[in-house]
């Protein structure tokens, strides 16, 4: 299973967040990329920079031949095409791809386009926003540890 993030908070070339996120989501469905199930979008605060519009948030399970690195650079590619500027981390931005799950696969930090591509993603325990949409559709993943998102998210919660 192949699991990414969408999320946006400012508009762009695509409108207003909600609508850059469904967006986002078609894009995930053009070859060599097939969308197989979208999360409902779900509105949340700001993660690391508070003081910014809140977020719309959802999960996608996808499926490609993409190995890792190459999907990362076709979702960047993505990003940009919805106006996604890198001006500061945790900043305001018009659509955000972050690649959560790549079939189970262990990796320790890689360089792609400049970015360390760590999987699976290694903030995951701690955002909300992104084990919510998880646990709705894809209940049966688990985490290295053996967690379902469901429950990484009741951990959360305590």
């Amino acid at each position: 299973m192949i699991i990414v993030a969408l999320g946006s908070n400012v508009p762009g070339p695509w409108g207003n967040p909600r609508d850059s996120v469904n967006r986002a989501a078609r894009e995930l469905n053009v070859w060599p990329i097939r969308l197989v199930l979208l999360s409902t979008l779900i509105d949340n605060d700001p993660f690391g920079r508070k003081n910014q519009p809140r977020f719309v948030n959802a999960v996608a399970i996808i499926e490609t031949h993409l190995p890792p690195e190459a999907l990362m650079r076709r979702l960047h590619m993505i990003e940009h095409k919805g106006g996604r500027r890198r001006a500061s981390r945790w900043g305001p931005r018009t659509i955000d791809l972050d690649l959560i799950d790549y079939h189970g696969l262990s990796r320790p930090a890689r360089s792609v386009a400049g970015k360390r591509l760590v999987l699976p993603h290694p903030g995951l325990a701690s955002r909300r926003f992104v084990l919510e949409p998880m646990s709705e559709i894809a209940p049966r993943w688990r985490s290295r540890t053996g967690m379902t998102a469901a429950a990484m998210l009741r951990f959360l919660h305590d």
